[in-house]
């Protein structure tokens, strides 16, 4: 794909990146810092975007600078794995072999409008650990806020909801596994006899 190819992609990436976040041309120019006339000129596509003006909405939209502009792969042998936007979130799939226990990072940007909890069940049991902000679950009847190194497990058939606990942005791993593979893990090495 040529260089130019690229950047006239762009436009209709940002509006759609901003659309998915409910986020209107002022929130985002409040967010960032670029005016409004500078972010409907880089949607449109009457502005070439500028590394000054990407890496603020990339951050903005909690993704990497590569995704924004869809860049080619480079040749490296590790596997990139494609982000999914689901329920207000993206979720980046750190494993891709199926069956077993999956895992993910998770981002829900900051001043997401991911407000109304819906609780959802399924099969599987899941295990999560918050990186960065504060992660908000509710978890049956218990509403729950996780601070960053904090982590919860749970069986998914219990009624169960993510979202942000405040108006940052919130960064967390998942480890899901169907019914019965649970995530285990070891606070201290093994003693030695």
């Amino acid at each position: 794909m040529r260089v130019k190819d690229t950047l006239d992609a762009v436009g209709p990436r940002l509006r759609a990146l901003r659309q998915q976040r409910e986020t209107t041309l002022a929130e985002l120019s409040a967010e960032t810092g670029i005016s409004v006339s500078t972010l409907s000129r880089l949607e449109s596509g009457s502005r070439r975007p500028t590394l000054e003006l990407l890496l603020p909405l990339a951050r903005a939209h909690g993704v990497t600078l590569d995704e924004l502009v869809d860049a080619p792969p480079t040749g490296d042998p590790r596997i990139h794995l494609k982000p999914v936007r689901k329920f207000g979130m993206t979720l980046l799939p750190l494993t891709k072999r199926a069956g077993g226990i999956q895992a993910y990072k998770l981002v829900i940007p900051a001043r997401s409008r991911r407000r109304q909890p819906e609780l959802q069940t399924h099969e599987g049991y899941e295990w999560v650990y918050v990186l960065n902000g504060r992660l908000r679950v509710l978890l049956g009847e218990h509403d729950l806020t996780l601070e960053p190194g904090e982590a919860a497990e749970f069986d998914t058939r219990v009624p169960h909801w993510f979202g942000a606990a405040d108006n940052d942005a919130v960064e967390f791993l998942s480890l899901f596994g169907a019914q019965g593979e649970r995530a285990h893990l070891r606070a201290s090495p093994k003693r030695r006899t």
